[in-house]
């Protein structure tokens, strides 16, 4: 804390505070002068500068260090800044040609997704700024031509850059400032009226850089995005949520490679729906969420902003079908890719042969129509298996098709075979083959595992409806329904389970436990197109019987088990990394 020679009592009472460092200024420096002052003797290895008309909210100190852990070169981030009437002050600060600056959002609502996703700003205010402090010292500080105060927060932000750091904005960490209060509002009179005698000065130093600026008047929403970032819209049926399902992880996974790569991304959901939740989740990973009430219909939304666009991604063939047309219309010079998630024809078929079902039959020969309609109208489609790839390498041989399987970190073993107990299976109703892997697990599989071995519990994950939560509640199950983390299932039970009969794609559920080290028995086809082996990285089983078998195997056998959990982990590495996931997106998207 720096006293600047307060008129008052306020140096006495704080140098009373236990875990305070009181320094007390002997002259009045101002602004700039006392934070320098701090920095000169400041610990840590960053320093955050905090004006004393604030007020800061839960978290905000922690999500400002997590720019500096999770945003490659930050070296500044700044806070989401709001009235105390809970109006929005600042979303990051624009800076124009002439040296003039604007804070983004301004006056509007502090919750609209426009404000809510990082992204790289011009600057950020100096009343709620955090910056590497070896960075800061080694660009000399806040420049002590702007003192007392104004504009040394704009001009740190460009020094910032011309070092080769990024200035961010973190909307994740929220603080009440109070504006005025310290020096008032009157550009004329006191210390603020340095804020226009210091915009001539930044100006003047920077007149080079300004040259990049936008120019003067630019619409607000377009000077934000000046930089120049190519610009992806990405279109599915439901905003992702990796606690529901595999696809949505695996979105948002390719959607923090796209960002990694430079992209500006906008996300809107078929139904323009997302929950706060969500928009915080994708804003976390720089990510626009379009939704209701904030943003309109996509084609209100491609009539405007259309023609900037470079690329637009369509996922799942009943969402790109209804869409191709209008983008192709409104956003005429972007590149069209469709995500087909999986190839749903390929799934439906495998029902309907399983079932017996005709009508299903039938559907699954409307969806391959309007599948291989989209692969051949489309610039690019991704699959997430080499079936798939070969599959329509064979139907549609002069489309291009790109393998983009799952994108999975891999978390490692953390826990031993014997600190280790039960099996878990991850899937939710809403998936048909998760619905009949699970009757079939419950019905036919454990009662064979529980015959020789009555201690093994079964942990069912994943979103079920009630009716089937009460049904598969019983000896040997515990049903948890969707949970946020499947870390404590993936470190502590010692087998997952994939008994899928029929489906297609790649299964994340035997991703994500091979991810942990967690050994996998599954089903050939739950299995296809993993590059799995069985007794090698797997084991299969294609019956009730030999399902249980393995599963009995695997559960007593120390290293058998952890063979599979380091060949596991390997194939995820090889597989299923972002790595291999960059190297398609860079080759598509060049």
């Amino acid at each position: 804390m720096v006293d600047d020679v307060s008129p008052d009592e306020s140096a006495t009472t704080l140098a009373q505070t236990v875990g305070l460092r009181l320094l007390r200024n002997t002259e009045n420096l101002g602004f700039i002068g006392s934070c320098n002052a701090g920095a000169a003797i400041a610990r840590g290895a960053f320093v955050l500068f905090l004006n004393n008309d604030t007020q800061v909210t839960p978290g905000w100190l922690d999500r400002l260090l997590d720019c500096f852990t999770e945003e490659d070169g930050c070296g500044i981030a700044g806070s989401r800044l709001v009235y105390p009437d809970g109006r929005l002050q600042e979303a990051g600060g624009i800076v124009y040609a002439d040296g003039k600056a604007w804070n983004y959002g301004r006056f509007e609502k502090r919750n609209d997704p426009r404000f809510l996703y990082r992204r790289d700003v011009d600057y950020v205010s100096g009343a709620a700024l955090m910056i590497d402090i070896a960075l800061f010292r080694k660009i000399g500080g806040f420049d002590t031509r702007y003192a007392p105060a104004y504009c040394e927060d704009v001009d740190l932000a460009f020094a910032v850059r011309a070092a080769g750091r990024r200035v961010v904005y973190q909307p994740a960490s929220l603080v009440v400032h109070c504006e005025g209060i310290s020096s008032g509002l009157d550009p004329f009179e006191g210390v603020k009226q340095y804020q226009i005698i210091n915009q001539a000065k930044l100006a003047e130093k920077w007149q080079g850089a300004l040259l990049n600026q936008p120019k003067p008047r630019t619409p607000v929403e377009q000077a934000i995005h000046h930089g120049g970032a190519r610009h992806i819209l990405i279109v599915d049926a439901l905003t992702p949520d990796p606690s529901r399902d595999s696809g949505s992880l695996r979105l948002i996974n390719i959607m923090r490679l796209l960002r990694e790569q430079g992209w500006r991304i906008s996300f809107m959901a078929d139904n323009r729906r997302a929950t706060e939740d969500e928009i915080e989740l994708l804003g976390s990973k720089g990510i626009h969420v379009l939704c209701k009430p904030w943003a309109p219909t996509l084609s209100t939304w491609l009539a405007r902003e259309g023609a900037g666009l470079d690329a637009v991604m369509l996922c799942r063939h009943y969402i790109a079908q209804p869409h191709l047309l209008l983008v192709r219309r409104l956003a005429p010079t972007a590149k069209i890719l469709f995500d087909t998630v999986d190839l749903h024809f390929l799934r439906e078929q495998r029902a309907a042969a399983h079932s017996g079902n005709a009508a299903l039959t039938r559907q699954a020969e409307a969806s391959r129509r309007r599948e291989i309609a989209l692969v051949r109208a489309c610039d690019a489609s991704f699959v997430v298996s080499p079936v798939e790839l070969r599959l329509l390498a064979d139907e549609v041989p002069e489309a291009r098709v790109e393998l983009l399987s799952n994108v999975h970190e891999v978390f490692g073993r953390t826990k031993g075979f014997a600190e280790r107990s039960g099996l878990v299976f991850v899937g939710g109703f809403g998936h048909p083959p998760n619905v009949d892997a699970v009757r079939w697990l419950v019905e036919q599989i454990l009662p064979c595992i529980r015959e020789q071995r009555p201690d093994i519990v079964l942990h069912l994950i994943g979103d079920m409806p009630d009716d089937a939560r009460q049904r598969f509640i019983g000896i040997g199950t515990e049903v948890h329904g969707r949970v946020d983390d499947l870390k404590p299932w993936m470190e502590n039970c010692r087998v997952a389970l994939a008994p899928l009969r029929y489906g297609a794609g790649v299964k994340g559920k035997v991703n994500m436990a091979m991810s942990y080290g967690l050994p996998v028995v599954a089903t050939p086809i739950a299995a296809e197109g993993m590059n799995l082996i069985d007794g090698q990285n797997v084991l299969l089983g294609a019956d009730a019987p030999t399902i249980a078998t393995a599963v009995l195997r695997l559960y007593d056998d120390e290293a058998l088990w952890l063979r599979l959990s380091e060949a596991g982990l390997d194939n995820v590495r090889q597989y299923f990394s972002f790595d291999a996931a960059r190297a398609v997106l860079q080759r598509v998207l060049h």
